[in-house]
């Protein structure tokens, strides 16, 4: 594992990612992932292992994962692999012309503005209607990780590290944590077309090393995360809730 589903920059889902970061049994239940009945079935029937399979499944965007065993797939940094991911994104918009630039991120120091639709979508995700907090009930098993909402897919060929959520308590709340080869630039290009395609208003910040990219439309929302790593790789959380 890398760091856990890692306490964001902000208000968002606090205590699902302090509990993700500090328990030990649930990083070692997510990586063995193989006894949970749930996960089996969703790599079965969504999650495509085989990048080959990948255009057969666009929710789950090939994301890898690990299955059966212990140990996650290898981590490819190749410039073919960044082509492949890049060229698979591309199609999953819509082709040549369709993929849209995120725009420029504004710089903060303190906390996001409580106006913007980044933070909106924060506190629709940890608490749907000012209900009870949905990070509290959120499970943990790779098998969330295929069931992302069809407007936010693991990019693709991304490696899944780890993911949570829950449908209980009129929650619908999503959280994954991957890495690819691309460029932020890229992942955050990505997210934002397929949210404007999909009615969302979204805002984007920059906070030291992290790049946020959220927003809202109606009761749904969604967060991205990223930052660049020491393996050179970026470093994703998505949450979607709603």
């Amino acid at each position: 594992m890398l760091n856990g589903l890692r306490p964001l920059v902000f208000i968002t889902l606090p205590s699902l990612l302090l509990a993700a970061c500090g328990s030990g049994e649930k990083d070692a239940e997510l990586v063995a992932g193989g006894a949970d009945p749930a996960l089996s079935e969703a790599l079965a029937d969504q999650i495509m292992v085989d990048p080959d399979l990948a255009s057969q499944n666009e929710q789950a965007s090939g994301g890898r994962m690990a299955g059966g065993g212990t140990a996650l797939p290898a981590e490819i940094n190749t410039p073919e692999e960044i082509s492949a991911a890049r060229q698979q994104a591309l199609k999953m918009v819509g082709g040549t012309g369709r993929m849209l630039v995120a725009p420029v991120a504004e710089l903060i120091e303190g906390e996001v503005p409580q106006a913007a639709a980044l933070t909106a979508a924060a506190r629709a995700a940890a608490s749907p209607a000012g209900k009870g907090n949905c990070a509290e009930i959120a499970g943990y098993t790779m098998a969330w990780a295929a069931k992302m909402p069809a407007s936010f897919p693991v990019y693709p060929r991304a490696n899944v590290q780890e993911a949570a959520g829950t449908d209980e308590g009129g929650c619908a709340l999503r959280v994954v944590n991957f890495t690819t080869p691309v460029a932020i630039e890229d992942v955050l290009g990505f997210y934002y077309t397929r949210a404007r395609s999909a009615g969302f208003k979204v805002d984007r910040y920059r906070q030291g090393a992290e790049d946020m990219l959220g927003g809202v439309k109606g009761k749904a929302s969604f967060l991205v995360h990223a930052r660049r790593i020491e393996t050179g790789r970026t470093e994703v959380d998505l949450v979607t809730g709603g």
